[in-house]
């Protein structure tokens, strides 16, 4: 079998992350890593047996496919620059910080014959890819992903880092355009928003409510799904799925208290768990041995940046206005 030869280029948390799954997957062959942290980069290359580069330009020529996982601002050229040298692409999420520019790395990519991801890793949580069996219809989607502070990221809000995920998810469940989106955001301890909520409303007359947080000292991950006859709830970090049925509820009036008591038909849904990254890179390895470059998916990816920039763009006006003088 032939092996796709690979770089990652960046190895913070998340880019090591990547290295480290890398090395499970059959049909690669981790080519080298490349920092800018001269002496971060030759201990990860040390642990897991490759090259290490400070110059992502030193991986030209040596690599089939790479992963990207650098700040968001770099994005848009170092990605530019592998696929217009014919190499297959993995981005970590936000594909950019400008659509515009999204919307050529993509033409590029497409153009080339190129296979161009992005990593929206939640895809690949065996109990979200069970949702497209049970969602149907929904009248209201509820999204949250809380958690304490992580100095790690630097470059962006919790916008960009955290809310991209559920925004791609809740679009995916709706599958109706955004009617109307409100935004509250707060900056708690950087110089980004750090908590925001935003309320969608779809053409479809589904509405969601989606927050995201990195100031929360509880880590949380859930979805839930209201539709006619069915209630169902989604925890990622566990990747269990339960769908509520048949719920009755009333008030029991004793002479000590008012209680209140609801019953329904439970059914939790038995999935396949899996590291969701470790599918996320199988799945782009498959890709590059079929040639399966899918534009429904490209353009599911455009479409999820280009609410979360429209987000970005109520939270700071400014930006919306920087935004346009650039295009």
């Amino acid at each position: 079998m032939k092996k796709i030869n690979i770089g990652v280029i960046g190895v913070g948390h998340m880019g090591e992350y990547h290295v480290r799954t890398y090395t499970e997957i059959i049909g690669v062959n981790l080519v080298g890593v490349m920092d800018i942290d001269e002496n971060r980069v030759k201990q990860v290359a040390q642990r897991y047996n490759t090259s290490a580069y400070t110059d992502y330009r030193d991986l030209l020529g040596k690599v089939d496919a790479v992963t990207i996982a650098v700040p968001t601002y770099l994005h848009y050229e170092v990605t530019k620059e592998f696929i217009e040298a014919g190499i297959h692409v993995l981005l970590e999420k936000p594909m950019t910080e400008d659509l515009n520019q999204a919307k050529e790395l993509a033409n590029i990519a497409i153009s080339k014959g190129i296979i161009l991801k992005v990593g929206h890793v939640e895809r690949f949580n065996a109990a979200a890819q069970e949702l497209k069996n049970i969602v149907n219809n929904p009248i209201f989607i509820e999204s949250r992903r809380l958690g304490p502070y992580n100095g790690r990221i630097n470059d962006v809000g919790v916008t960009l880092d955290l809310l991209i995920h559920d925004i791609d998810i809740v679009l995916g469940l709706a599958n109706s355009p955004v009617k109307e989106l409100n935004v509250a955001a707060k900056s708690i301890v950087s110089s980004f928003e750090d908590i925001v909520n935003v309320q969608m409303v779809f053409k479809s007359g589904c509405m969601a409510n989606v927050t995201a947080s990195r100031i929360t000292e509880n880590k949380v991950r859930t979805l839930a799904i209201t539709q006619k006859g069915a209630y169902i709830y989604l925890d990622y970090a566990n990747q269990d799925l339960h769908i509520h049925r048949q719920a009755t509820s009333k008030y029991i009036l004793s002479r000590e208290i008012l209680r209140y008591k609801q019953e329904s038909f439970i059914e939790r849904i038995f999935v396949h768990k899996d590291n969701p990254l470790k599918l996320e890179l199988k799945d782009f390895i498959e890709c590059i041995f079929t040639k399966d470059q899918s534009l429904d998916q490209l353009q599911e990816n455009l479409k999820s940046l280009e609410i979360t920039l429209h987000i970005l763009d109520k939270i700071n006006p400014k930006s919306a206005v920087n935004r346009k003088n650039e295009i």
